[in-house]
Parts: C-alpha cells; structure tokens; sequence
C-alpha cells in the first residue's frame, strides 16, 4: 500500500509538471507566433577538414609525446614551414595564381520521402556560388530509396553540380540502394565501403484492400473518378483486374525509366543483368561496374586533404521560439516519463 501511495504521488506530481509546461510553452509559444516573422532563412555552416585534422593530430602529439618529443617536433614543423614560405615567395607570378583544389562535402541521409533535399539544395546552391571545374564535391551518402519523385528531385539537384562542370564524387559507406543508387549513379565516380550495399534497380509498390472486410460489415464504399484510369488500386473498393493490369504498366515503365537513367550515367554497366531489383555488397558491385574504387569516405577525405583545401558545408534552418520551445517541452515530458517509467522498473512492476 506504501509503494501504491508513493507511486500515486510521484505520478501527480509529474502530471501537474508536465501540465505546467504544456502551458508556459503554449503562452510564450502564442506570442512568439505574433511577432514571428516570415522569410527567415538558414545558415550555411562552414568546417574546414584540414584544420580540423590538423587541430586533431597536435592534441593526440601533445598526449603521446614527452616533452621532449614535442619540443623536437614543434621546432621541426617551424623549420618547415619557414621553407615552405621561402619557396612561396621564389615562385613565378604564373604560379602564384594557382590555387589549391577545393573540395566541397555534402551528406545526404535519406529517408523514404529523400527530406534532406531540402537543406542538399541549400548546400549545392552555395557552393555553385564559388566552385570552378578544377574544384571537387563530394557527397557521402547513405539511403535504402523511397519515392520516385522525391528521389528524382533529389538526383536533379545533383544534376546541378554536373551542367557546372564541378567534378561529383559519390560515397557510399553503408547502403545507397534503388532511389540511393539512382541519386549515386550520377557521380563522375562512386566509391562504396567493401559491404557497403548499393543496388536495387527496381520498383516496387504495396497496399492493403479492406473490401472484403467492409462487405462482412455492410460498408459500402464508392470510388467516383472521371477519367478511365485516375484511380487503377484502391484499398477500400473492390479492385479490378483491369485496374491491376494498368498499374502493372505504371510500374514497368517507372522501372524501364529507372534502367534508361542509370545507363545514361553508368554506360559500363549491364543494365539488363544488374536491373532486377537485386543488391550487392561493394566488393561483388565493382565486378558489375556499379562502383569505381572500394575505399571509405573517411580514407578518401583524408587523403584528399594532403593535396586539396577540403571543406564541409552543411546547411542549418532556423529555428523559431515556438519550435525550440515545443522541442524542449518533448525533451522535459520525455524525461519525467523516463524517471515515471525506471521507477515502477525498479519497483518490479515492469521486468526488464
């Protein structure tokens, strides 16, 4: 009975907590909306590769070296650069005008409606701004596909990179399958983790039907169209082989149009062999012309940076009051429900 009561107590308590904050948010969160303004856009955020390495190298030397060590090593890193420079200043004007190579590094982490199209149009749109053909972007990355439109809209903003001349290089460390490899097959080259699975030329489409389910009942459901084939399947009528037949067609000539875009941008492969819907891990799909090199976007980068100024950009919306607020109200109800929930665990009402 004493644990009941203690437990009716806390669960008040956190009750009247989380109404608390339901409130406060719901009160500031109606005069921020007020005086929000419209049109505010993200900020494009910018890492330098290079000096983040460097940064990450000096802090490992200062841990592992003794002082000694290190005392050789920073005078022979000055002596370096103090060479370097003199030869900067012995080159030709001709040379002096070259600049290094830049690489530009996008992510793409894609979900079934391909949502980071959103800031990677963001992100290409700034770095168009500035990149030369002698430049560099790379994309990491990583999705199993989704939508046909949404990852068609995904691989036409990479299609911008290209109609600029910048060289695309795609990598892929985990997965980057149907709509994935169709955003990937654009890349001047594609580099793939060793069980990195790319693939999955093919198409594919699912639905219920709960007709028989609501004739058992005595529901009707009417499906009114205008137009023979504006409505082919449909989950709550009574399906047609007709309808079936059409929606069969829909389907293969999405996939023959998947098949014509992969082979526009991947010649060497063998469409006919590698268009079945099936996947390879990176060390089958080299041998099928899939990808170009087996190596990690992590390796790829760094080596990149010995030769090149490689760059980051990522690009991050703001944020209003009302949604940083309706953030944290999630984070503090998530929270009392944790304690709510380890406390009646460890009061063995749930076993774990």
């Amino acid at each position: 009975m004493e644990l009941l009561s203690d437990y009716g107590l806390f669960l008040a308590k956190s009750v009247t907590i989380v109404l608390a904050i339901i409130t406060v948010v719901g009160g500031i969160a109606a005069i921020a909306s007020r005086g929000r303004k419209t049109g505010d856009h993200g900020t494009v955020e910018i890492t330098h590769l290079n000096e983040e390495l460097e940064e990450m190298k000096q802090q490992l030397e200062e841990a592992v070296l003794d002082r000694d060590e290190l005392k050789a090593l920073i005078k022979e890193e000055k002596k370096k650069e103090k060479a370097e420079r003199k030869a900067r200043k012995k080159q030709k004007p001709a040379e002096d005008e070259a600049r290094r190579k830049r690489v530009y590094v996008l992510d793409f982490d894609g979900d079934i409606r391909a949502s980071d199209v959103e800031p990677m149009r963001e992100e290409i749109s700034a770095v168009l701004t500035l990149a030369e053909p002698e430049d560099e972007v790379v994309v990491r990355l990583e999705s199993g596909g989704g939508m046909v439109h949404s990852y068609g809209l995904a691989s036409s903003q990479l299609e911008r990179i290209k109609r600029k001349q910048v060289s695309l290089t795609i990598c892929v460390d985990q997965v980057a399958a149907s709509g994935g490899y169709m955003m990937a097959c654009l890349g001047d080259r594609v580099l793939a983790a060793p069980f990195a699975i790319v693939g999955s030329i093919g198409v594919i489409a699912q639905l219920p039907n709960f007709h028989r389910l609501l004739k058992k009942n005595d529901i009707d459901f009417e499906v009114l169209t205008a137009g023979e084939y504006k409505r082919t399947l449909t989950m709550f009528g009574q399906n047609t082989d007709k309808g079936r037949q059409k929606f069969l067609e829909e389907l293969e000539d999405t996939h023959e149009l998947f098949k014509e875009f992969v082979s526009e941008y991947r010649p060497s492969v063998d469409i006919d062999k590698v268009a079945t819907g099936e996947v390879w891990f990176g060390k089958r799909a080299i041998d099928a012309n899939l990808v170009d090199e087996l190596i990690t976007s992590d390796e790829y980068l760094t080596e990149a940076c010995e030769n090149a100024d490689v760059y980051v950009v990522r690009y991050e919306e703001k944020k209003s009051l009302q949604d940083k607020l309706s953030s944290f109200a999630v984070d503090s109800g998530d929270g009392i429900l944790t304690k709510w929930y380890n406390r009646l665990a460890k009061n063995r009402f749930i076993s774990l």
